[in-house]
């Protein structure tokens, strides 16, 4: 069956508008976790907009101390300043590596194999040595798939949003024919296949029923927008409580 790994990205997003420590990341992992998540996914970026190191350490020991069974997946662009550094400190069971820019808002394409291929080869090389699975953030593109299972990743990692978009359009099944086709191709190249990025409740289902060989999907921001409806209501209620426990007292 395939593995969920939360994103709490968005946790710490919303934590660091405020000079709080609330919602602190590792009690949402841990939320996550108890809820029956395979594992707990963050991409710190370089200016610290959500995810801290703090953030990833804290998890790291979270998920070690309390949920070994588990896995932690660091997502993150290995040329930006002590991304790896950070990795090999709480060393998580897979690092995903993805090509983003400093400033980019969200991750929005895949690695080249045709520019990138020689400097990726020491990371992986690295992450192997230090005993960390190692995924790659790629596009659905068969040519690219084949050329990049040439530097021996341990798995790759889809890049969804093409097929979240098309999904509610009138070629969502032959985009998503085109993610399972180039699952079947990375999984028979020896590549384990992992998936994410705007998967929902909506077009989870039919992706995993085309592509069944995934072994991961890592959601975030759908599944937290989805957590804050589904609890909102009973969020309103408890402060109610409070406030009326307050006036009888």
């Amino acid at each position: 069956m395939t593995a969920l790994s939360v994103n709490v990205n968005k946790i710490a997003l919303l934590r660091n508008s405020r000079p709080l420590n609330y919602p602190e990341p590792a009690a949402a992992a841990r939320i996550c976790l108890e809820a029956g998540a395979a594992g707990v996914t963050v991409h710190p970026r370089p200016d610290q907009r959500h995810i801290r190191p703090a953030d990833v350490i804290a998890i790291a020991r979270l998920i070690g101390e309390e949920f070994p069974d588990r896995e932690f997946n660091i997502e993150g662009n290995p040329f930006e300043p002590d991304f790896l550094e950070l990795v090999q400190e709480a060393r998580p069971a897979q690092c995903t590596l993805v090509p983003d820019a400093p400033g980019q808002a969200t991750s929005d394409h895949g690695w080249n194999p045709e520019t990138d291929s020689r400097r990726l080869s020491a990371v992986l090389e690295k992450l192997h040595e230090n005993g960390t699975r190692s995924s790659l953030f790629m596009d659905a593109n068969p040519k690219w798939i084949e050329a990049i299972a040439k530097l021996r990743p341990n798995r790759i990692e889809l890049y969804t949003e093409p097929y979240a978009r098309a999904a509610e359009r009138p070629e969502a099944a032959a985009v998503c024919r085109q993610f399972a086709e180039c699952a079947q191709l990375a999984d028979g190249l020896g590549l384990g296949v992992n998936a994410g990025h705007d998967l929902s409740l909506s077009n989870l289902g039919p992706l995993l029923q085309a592509a069944p060989m995934i072994c991961e999907v890592s959601i975030g921001h759908a599944l937290i927008a989805d957590a804050v409806f589904s609890g909102l209501a009973d969020a309103v209620y408890r402060y109610l409580s409070v406030i009326r426990l307050a006036a009888k007292a």
